[in-house]
């Protein structure tokens, strides 16, 4: 059984904690985007992780000796949107519903903030299949989400772009929230 919480804004100079959710995030992203970035890329520092935090942005889940086996960052954006992205779940704890509980946390929180729809994003590969991804689009689809538009990273990350070792799209999911 896990507990899944915000974590508190104060936690941002926890260090060890910081550390923890940096180096769940880039492990499980090393896999999941494996052939997007150019060698020695992250997806996360500790710096971004602690200023998510201190922004409030981001949830664990624990498991019953406290270690963090799952994570998401969660924001609201305007006109009733809410968005969760770096979604993840320790790479043992796969297939236990902790992806399922983060997604569910993540869209109740967005929605008791008066959030009418909820979205993500996923970097897929422009010119070939990443198996991940495909997996990715097929649960998110399954959980409710519609592919709303395709972006390219370009127009959000801009400063990403140097980084990637392929050229990649943002697809953007919404899901409307009753």
């Amino acid at each position: 059984m896990v507990h899944i919480e915000m974590v508190p804004t104060a936690a941002a100079g926890d260090t060890v904690l910081v550390a923890e959710l940096t180096d769940l995030v880039n492990r499980v992203y090393e896999v999941a985007e494996e052939g997007l970035w150019c060698d020695g890329a992250s997806r996360t520092t500790t710096s971004e992780a602690a200023g998510l935090i201190a922004a409030g942005h981001v949830a664990v889940a624990r498991d019953a000796d406290h270690r963090i086996v799952g994570a998401v960052c969660i924001r609201l954006l305007a006109d009733g949107i809410g968005e969760f992205g770096m979604l993840v779940c320790a790479p043992e704890q796969r297939g236990t519903g902790i992806g399922r509980a983060m997604v569910d946390f993540a869209e109740r929180h967005c929605v008791d903030r008066g959030a009418r729809t909820v979205q993500l994003e996923l970097l897929v590969p422009r010119d070939w299949t990443h198996p991940v991804k495909e997996f990715l689009r097929g649960w998110y689809l399954r959980l409710g989400y519609v592919l709303e538009r395709k972006g390219q990273l370009e127009e959000s990350y801009p400063h990403l772009v140097p980084l990637l070792a392929t050229p990649c799209d943002f697809l953007i999911f919404h899901k409307l929230m009753r």
